[in-house]
C-alpha cells in the first residue's frame, strides 16, 4: 500500500491530469497548416514548479478556467512538466537582422509554441512558453530564463496593455526551483505569453534567405488568412500584406514614441507581422526628454536610440518587402522582379507619411486638441515639435511635462511651470497652445465629450513603469524573494492615469545621475 505522502502526490498528480484536459481548448493552426516550418519539441521538466505571477483577468479573456490555473495545479502546467490535452508544443523556425547584420538560423532557442486558443471576442491567440528548455536552435544557450527577467516582461507588458499599446502580455510566471547561471546563479523561471502570433520579420527572412519560394507563399497566406482575412483570394494579396504589416507597425511606434518608450532591440525577428510589441528586455522609458537615449547594454552605437525607432521600423519593413517581392511579382524572374519592384518600393516609401500620421493623431489628443488645424493655420505638428525642443533644451521629464500639461489646461500652471527653468520661453509656447486650443473650440462647438483638462488626462499618463521602480521590484523578487514591491508596482502600472496619493511615489522620475547610469540587459 502506499503511504500518505504517496496518496497526496497521486492525488495531486491527479487534480494536475483532470486540469489538463479541462482547461484548454486549442485549435493549433500553425502546427496543422504549416508542418514543417518548426520543429515539435517539448518543454523540459523542472523540480520544484511554484506559481509567481499569474493574470486572472487575461486568463478570464481567454476562456480559461482561472480559479484551477491559479495554483499549484496550474504552476505545473504552466512550468511544462504538464502538457496539456490537445497542446501540440513546437520551436518555430525563423531568421532575423540582428543589429543590421543578418542570421540565417535563430529561432525559439528556450520558447515553445504550446498551442492556440480562441478567446471570448473570438480572436485567435498563441500560447507560449519562453525559458521552457533547450530546443535544436537553442544555439548553445541553456534554454532557461530567470525570475528577474520574466517578470520584467510582466509590468512592462502589463503597462503597455493599460496604455492602449498593442502587446504581448504575460499569463504566468513560475519558478522552477532550479538555478540559472549568468554573471551570477539565479532563480530560475518560465513564462507563458500570449501573443495574436509569433509571426514576425524574420520568419519570412528564413524560408526568403533559402530560396524556397514555395514555403514562403504558404507562410503569406498562412499570415494573411490570420491577421488580415479581408485579403484572403485577391489578386493582390501579398502586396496587401506587406501594406497592412506597414499601417500597423506604424500605429504602433508612433504609440511608442508618444509614451517615450524604447524597445532597446528592435532586430527583424522582434517585429511582429500582428503590429504587437513583443520581447520585453533591454527596453526602458525616457526620463528627462532626449531623442539620442540609449538604456540598452548591447546596442554600442545608439541604432535603436529612442528617435531612431521610426527609421528602424522602416529598415526592418524593407527586409520584410524583399521577401514578398516574389511574390508580389509571381515568381522569381528577374525581369518580373524589376517589374514589381517599384509596387514594393511605393510601400516602404508611404511609411513615412503614415508614421507621421498616427503620431500626430496621438499628439493632437496629447495636447488636448480634437480637432485639425485649418490648412491656413500653422501646423499642430510644428506645434508638438516646438513642445518636445523645449522638453530638451531643459531635460525635463517626458511623462510629467505632459501630465502637468493637463494641469495647466485646467488652470493650473504651476506644477507645470516648476519643471522648467525658462519661465519665459515656457511662456511664449503656452500662449501659441491655448490660442490654438480656442480655435479649436470655435472649431469644435459643443461636439466635444469632454472638458479638455479630463481629455488630456485619459491620455497622458500619470505613471509609467519608471525603470528605478523596475529594477526596485525585480531585484527584491529575484534576490530576496519579497514579491511585495513587484505587485505594487504592478498595481500601479496597471492604472496608468490614475493620480492617487497612492499612485504619487510611482509618477516620480530617479534622481538624474541614476537614470544617467542607468543601463538594461537582454535578459538571456
Amino acid at each position: 500500500m502506499p503511504n500518505g505522502a504517496t496518496l497526496a502526490g497521486a492525488t495531486a498528480w491527479a487534480r494536475v491530469i483532470k486540469l489538463c484536459m479541462a482547461t484548454f481548448e486549442f485549435d493549433n493552426t500553425y502546427a496543422r497548416d504549416l508542418p514543417g516550418f518548426y520543429v515539435p519539441w517539448k518543454p523540459a521538466a523542472v523540480p520544484a514548479p511554484r506559481p509567481l505571477f499569474f493574470n486572472r483577468e487575461l486568463a478570464l479573456e481567454l476562456g480559461l478556467d482561472a480559479d484551477a490555473l491559479a495554483g499549484d495545479a496550474g504552476a505545473a502546467i504552466f512550468a511544462g512538466n504538464s502538457v496539456p490535452e490537445g497542446a501540440e508544443p513546437l520551436a518555430q523556425a525563423y531568421a532575423g537582422h540582428q543589429f543590421g547584420g543578418f542570421s540565417p538560423q535563430l529561432g525559439d532557442g528556450r520558447a515553445l509554441l504550446l498551442g492556440e486558443v480562441i478567446d471570448r471576442q473570438g480572436q485567435r491567440r498563441d500560447i507560449a512558453f519562453k525559458g521552457s528548455g533547450r530546443t535544436p536552435f537553442a544555439r548553445g544557450g541553456d534554454g532557461k530564463a530567470a525570475v528577474g527577467p520574466m517578470l520584467r516582461e510582466v509590468v512592462l507588458g502589463e503597462a503597455m496593455h493599460a496604455l492602449g499599446i498593442p502587446t504581448t502580455r504575460a499569463l504566468a510566471v513560475v519558478t522552477t526551483g532550479e538555478p540559472v547561471y549568468r554573471e551570477q546563479v539565479l532563480p530560475g523561471a518560465v513564462l507563458t505569453r500570449v501573443a495574436a502570433s509569433h509571426l514576425r520579420v524574420g520568419t519570412f527572412e528564413f524560408y526568403a534567405a533559402r530560396g524556397d519560394l514555395e514555403r514562403l507563399r504558404r507562410l503569406a497566406d498562412y499570415a494573411i488568412a490570420r491577421h488580415d482575412p479581408q485579403l484572403v483570394g485577391t489578386a493582390d494579396r501579398h502586396l496587401g500584406l506587406l501594406r497592412a504589416v506597414a499601417r500597423r507597425q506604424a500605429a504602433l511606434v508612433a504609440q511608442w514614441m508618444n509614451v517615450g518608450f524604447i524597445h532597446g532591440v528592435m532586430n527583424t525577428d522582434n517585429t511582429t507581422i500582428s503590429g504587437e510589441t513583443i520581447d520585453y528586455g533591454p527596453c526602458a522609458f525616457l526620463e528627462a526628454y532626449d531623442p539620442t537615449t540609449v538604456f540598452s547594454s548591447i546596442d554600442h552605437g545608439g541604432r535603436y536610440a529612442f528617435a531612431n525607432q521610426p527609421l528602424v521600423a522602416r529598415w526592418n519593413l524593407a527586409r520584410l518587402a524583399e521577401t514578398l517581392l516574389p511574390l508580389v511579382a509571381g515568381c522569381d524572374d528577374e525581369a518580373a522582379l524589376k517589374r514589381a519592384l517599384p509596387r514594393v518600393v511605393e510601400v516602404i516609401d508611404a511609411f513615412g507619411a503614415l508614421y507621421g500620421e498616427a503620431l500626430l493623431r496621438g499628439q493632437r489628443a496629447k495636447l488636448g486638441l480634437a480637432h485639425a488645424a485649418p490648412a491656413d493655420d500653422a501646423p499642430d505638428a510644428a506645434l508638438a515639435d516646438a513642445w518636445l525642443a523645449l522638453l530638451q533644451r531643459e531635460a525635463v521629464d517626458h511623462t510629467l511635462a505632459w501630465r502637468r500639461l493637463a494641469d495647466a489646461a485646467a488652470g493650473d500652471e504651476a506644477p507645470l511651470r516648476a519643471l522648467f527653468g525658462d519661465a519665459a520661453a515656457l511662456q511664449a509656447w503656452l500662449a501659441r497652445w491655448r490660442a490654438r486650443c480656442s480655435a479649436d473650440d470655435v472649431a469644435g462647438g459643443d461636439r466635444s465629450s469632454a472638458p479638455r483638462p479630463e481629455r488630456m488626462r485619459g491620455v497622458n499618463p500619470y505613471v509609467i513603469a519608471r525603470n528605478h521602480r523596475v529594477e526596485e521590484a525585480l531585484v527584491a523578487a529575484s534576490q530576496a524573494g519579497d514579491l511585495a514591491p513587484f505587485e505594487r508596482l504592478l498595481d500601479a502600472v496597471r492604472r496608468p492615469f490614475a493620480a492617487t496619493p497612492a499612485q504619487a511615489p510611482y509618477a516620480e522620475p530617479a534622481p538624474a545621475d541614476v537614470t544617467a547610469a542607468y543601463r538594461t540587459f537582454c535578459g538571456t
